[in-house]
């Protein structure tokens, strides 16, 4: 696995019987926070650091996240890896690589909630685990399978964004526009960082 410019290279799935890394302990590691907080970019901060130190790496998305273009991992900084898009978990697992040592996930509340398990069956088979993603949705519920991401990792990082409204640190997604369905991919158009003062609870039209 490269940075943008390369090509992911799918050499089969994992053994399921053995840790594939002896001596080199797995973990989970969880960077969450409302949009616009810079999750993604913390993710690919450490993936660059992984590549750095010659390490293994692969990086997957949801396929919900339609954004960007399906191999491709955009920050809002413009910075790129390769990623994989996958249609659940179940994919990931096998399409994560025999030899791989890191592996990144990004927009994890998308996911169903089978990657819960996928992420500790990684981590426990000695890989790094690099979960991003929204612990909450725009109504400020549980999101997907984060809470129980985020109950089993060893690290996690919750990051803010600046609120629009008052500047002060903003944890929430506030949805201005569209519909009241939980999963709705968007957006400047259609959310705003939010402080707990400044949230509003969103009425559709």
């Amino acid at each position: 696995m490269t940075e943008r410019g390369g090509r992911d290279t799918i050499r089969g799935a994992m053994p399921s019987d053995a840790k594939i890394h002896e001596g080199r302990p797995g973990r989970l590691e969880v960077v969450t926070g409302g949009m616009f907080s810079g999750k993604s970019e913390e993710l690919v901060r450490r993936l660059r650091r992984a590549l750095i130190a010659r390490q293994r790496i692969q990086v997957f998305k949801p396929v919900l996240d339609s954004r960007h273009g399906p191999e491709v991992l955009v920050t809002r900084d413009n910075r790129t890896v390769d990623a994989c898009t996958v249609a659940d978990s179940a994919e990931l697992l096998r399409r994560a690589e025999p030899e791989v040592e890191v592996i990144g996930i990004d927009e994890a509340q998308f996911f169903d909630d089978g990657l819960v398990g996928a992420v500790s069956q990684l981590a426990d088979r000695g890989v790094r685990v690099i979960v991003a993603g929204l612990d909450q949705d725009y109504e400020r519920r549980p999101f997907g399978p984060m809470p129980q991401i985020l109950a089993l990792a060893e690290f996690v990082d919750k990051v803010h964004a600046v609120c629009v409204r008052c500047g002060g640190l903003a944890h929430y997604s506030q949805r201005i526009a569209g519909g009241q369905e939980q999963v709705q991919v968007g957006d400047v158009e259609a959310y705003e960082a939010r402080c707990r003062n400044c949230y509003e609870p969103f009425q559709a039209d």
